[in-house]
C-alpha cells in the first residue's frame, strides 16, 4: 500500500477509536441513568442496554472512520492556511450536518430492529421524528459534536508534533530510550543567507513556508519522518527498513526536486528566486527517547547526526547536490536510472576513521549519458 494511504488509514483509525470510545461511554452512562427502565422517558421508544451499546459502539467506530477519512483526505486541505481556532469552528459546523444525518440513520436502524419492522415503516418513521423533536436528540448532537471537536484537536496536535510522534507519546514507545538503526538526510537550501538578505525576513519566511510545504508529499510518499526544521535546513529520517525499501531515502530527494521544478515559475514570479538545495545522507545507530520536562520531545542522539551534517556541508566543496556515506551506499539497491560514483574520503574532526563519500550519476533516457547530481 502507498505510504500516503497508510498514513491516511492510521489517522482515520484514530478518529474511529475516539468515536468508539465516546460511543462506549455514552452507552454506559445511558444505562446508568435509565437503570431498569425499558422505555426512553422523552420518546417512549423501547430501550435495552445491549442493543443500545452495540449500535453506539459499532456505529460510532464506522462513522468515526468515515469522518476521519473525509477529514484527512479532503476537508483538512481546505483549511491549511487558516488559524487553528478557525479550522476547528468551521469544520465543527460542517460536521453538525454530518452528525444529524448519522443520528437519523442510526435511530432508523435501532428502532427498525427493536420494532422488528422495515426501516421506512410508519411506526419507525414516527419514532424517529419524535426523537428528533426532543431534547434527548439535541443533547446527543452536542455530545457527539464534542467528540468530533476532541478528535480534530488530537489530529491537529498530531500534525504539529509530526507523523507518528503523537502516537509514540501516547503509547510510550520511547518512554524508555531505545537503540535503533536509522537513515538521516540533512537537506539545506543553497545560498540561503544572501537570499534572506535580498528578500527581507518576512518574505524569506513565506518562501521557507512554501518551500517546506512543497516537500511534504515527497517525504510522505517515501515513508520519511520530519525530525527537525533548522532555519533553512530540514532533517528527514527513516527507520532502516523503510528507508532502504525501494531506495525510499534516495527517491525522496528526486521527488522533492521534481515537485520544486514543477513550481519553478511560481517561485520566480513570487520571489524572483528558485530555491535549490543540497543533501547529505548517512546511516547508523541512534538512541531514541523522550526528553524534557516543561516541553517534551522525542530526540535522536548518536554520531550519525553529526556525521550526516558534516557530509552535507561537504557538498559545496565537491560542487555536487548530494553526498552519501559508504555505509549507506553498501545497503542500497542498484538502480537502472542512476549509479553511485565514488568521491573522496571524509576525515571527521577528532576521529581516525575515514568515511568514503559517494554521489549519484543519473542516466538520461535519450542517450544513456551520465550526469552527476
Amino acid at each position: 500500500m502507498h505510504p500516503k494511504y497508510k498514513r491516511y488509514l492510521k489517522q482515520a483509525f484514530l478518529f474511529a477509536c475516539i468515536w468508539l470510545l465516546f460511543g462506549l461511554i455514552y452507552g454506559i452512562v445511558e444505562q446508568g441513568l435509565l437503570g431498569r427502565i425499558d422505555l426512553y422517558p422523552a420518546t417512549h421508544n423501547k430501550y435495552d442496554f445491549e442493543t443500545s451499546l452495540t449500535y453506539a459502539c459499532i456505529g460510532g467506530f464506522f462513522m468515526g472512520f468515515l469522518h476521519g477519512w473525509v477529514e484527512v483526505t479532503w476537508l483538512s486541505k481546505k483549511f491549511t492556511k487558516s488559524p487553528l481556532w478557525i479550522k476547528i469552528v468551521l469544520k465543527t459546523l460542517f460536521y453538525l450536518l454530518f452528525i444529524i444525518i448519522f443520528l437519523t440513520v442510526l435511530t432508523l436502524s435501532v428502532n427498525s430492529n427493536r420494532f422488528d419492522l422495515s426501516l421506512f415503516h410508519p411506526t419507525v418513521i414516527q419514532s424517529v421524528k419524535k426523537f428528533m423533536n426532543s431534547f434527548a436528540f439535541w443533547s446527543v448532537v452536542i455530545y457527539i459534536g464534542f467528540g468530533i471537536t476532541i478528535g480534530m484537536l488530537l489530529v491537529e496536535i498530531s500534525s504539529y508534533l509530526g507523523s507518528g510522534v503523537f502516537l509514540n507519546f501516547v503509547f510510550g514507545k520511547y518512554h524508555t530510550p531505545k537503540r535503533e538503526s536509522r537513515i538521516f538526510m540533512f537537506l539545506d537550501m543553497k545560498s540561503s543567507t544572501s537570499i534572506a538578505e535580498q528578500l527581507g525576513h518576512s518574505k524569506y519566511f513565506r518562501l521557507l513556508k512554501e518551500y517546506y510545504g512543497d516537500m511534504a508529499n515527497a517525504i510522505l510518499e517515501t515513508s520519511g519522518e520530519i525530525y527537525q526544521y533548522v532555519g533553512d535546513e530540514i532533517v528527514v529520517t527513516w527507520p532502516e527498513k523503510s528507508g532502504l525499501y525501494a531506495n525510499n531515502c534516495i527517491e525522496c530527494f528526486f521527488r522533492i526536486s521534481k515537485t520544486l521544478e514543477k513550481r519553478k515559475s511560481h517561485y520566480l514570479k513570487r520571489f524572483n528566486f528558485f530555491p535549490s538545495f543540497k543533501a547529505g545522507y548517512h546511516i547508523g545507530l541512534v538512541t531514541t527517547g523522550e526528553i524534557g520536562v516543561l516541553k517534551k520531545e522525542i530526540i535522536y542522539t548518536g554520531d550519525v547526526l553529526n556525521t550526516t551534517a558534516r557530509i552535507q556541508a561537504e557538498c559545496n566543496n565537491y560542487d555536487v547536490r548530494m553526498l552519501i556515506s559508504e555505509q549507506l551506499v553498501n545497503q542500497l539497491a542498484k538502480s537502472k536510472s542512476y549509479e553511485f560514483k565514488k568521491m573522496d574520503n571524509l576525515q571527521l574532526r577528532g576521529k581516525r576513521q575515514l568515511i568514503q563519500l559517494y554521489t549519484l550519476e543519473t542516466f538520461t533516457e535519450e542517450n544513456q549519458s551520465k550526469s552527476s547530481i
